[in-house]
């Protein structure tokens, strides 16, 4: 049962992917939990290296700091469904998830113009009811490769724990937020970021968003 809810291959619940394909160098460098204060400082950096990636945001977030949310979908970057209130998702029912997903959905539309085809859980935790919603919504689910920890490591470990991890097709997840909280620390993660993306990009890797890294001729 625990690898159907959070197992990264797991598609018990949902359909899920975790990686893109192993033929090419590429990776797609994911955040989970904007927008927040300091997403414009990740922005900025993927902006000087001339990389894209996919930002899963929470609709409460985008409806606190719709310009920040505009601000990524106008830098050309990807923008996914992490729910409207962050909720820990194996503690409600089908239509508390078909409404807080929707809302998500309804949020990000209104305030950047794109409806977001991709989907991950808070957490990554998915739960019975989720294949209806994802297929109501068309939403396709999303885990990861390897994830950063960056809401408790310090910059260095994080970016050493994501190369060392890293491979063709990979998806690697950071935190561009803290769920819903305002104005959150997320120094460490902007600081890896800082570090991380230069080293990929020496190793040969191209950045690109998830749908670019699963769907090369989009």
């Amino acid at each position: 049962m625990a690898w159907a809810v959070r197992g990264r291959s797991s598609s018990v619940f949902a359909p899920s992917v975790w990686r893109g394909p192993r033929d090419r160098p590429m990776v797609a460098l994911t955040f989970d939990d904007g927008p927040s204060e300091s997403t414009p400082r990740i922005l900025d950096i993927l902006a000087r290296h001339g990389v894209k990636a996919t930002f899963f945001q929470c609709g409460a977030n985008v409806d606190r700091l719709p310009a920040a949310a505009r601000e990524v979908h106008a830098a050309g970057h990807e923008i996914g469904n992490h729910s409207y209130s962050h909720p820990l998702l194996c503690f409600h029912g089908h239509e508390f998830l078909r409404d807080d997903l929707a809302r998500a959905q309804a949020a990000i539309a209104q305030q950047t113009g794109t409806l977001p085809a991709w989907f991950r859980a808070p957490y990554g935790v998915r739960w019975f009811g989720m294949r209806a919603v994802q297929r109501h919504l068309n939403l396709r689910g999303v885990m990861w490769s390897a994830i950063g920890y960056d809401w408790k490591l310090g910059a260095d470990a994080i970016a050493i724990r994501l190369v060392r991890r890293v491979s063709n097709g990979a998806i690697l997840c950071l935190h561009d937020g803290r769920e819903l909280r305002s104005n959150p620390d997320v120094t460490a993660t902007v600081e890896a970021v800082r570090r991380l993306v230069p080293l990929l990009l020496d190793r040969g890797y191209g950045l690109e968003t998830v749908s670019r890294l699963l769907c090369p001729t989009t």
